[in-house]
């Protein structure tokens, strides 16, 4: 009885900066774009908070 492809562990999908994409189908492309738009949201909202947590210790020690 053969493996259905839904029935398969799905890779996950990982991307290097700056590789070769010319093997890539446009749903694989599509995939990393999701996935780096996802990235990028997690790095900004991180940012944020760092940046709220500095503001704030800067405005205690600057009392």
């Amino acid at each position: 009885m053969p493996i259905e492809d839904d029935d398969r562990p799905r890779k996950k999908i990982s991307h290097e900066i700056g590789q070769d994409l010319s093997l890539l189908s446009v749903e694989e492309l599509t995939e990393r774009v999701a996935l780096l738009k996802t990235e990028i949201a997690r790095l900004e909202e991180a940012a944020t908070r760092k940046r709220a947590s500095r503001d704030a210790a800067n405005s205690i020690f600057k009392s």
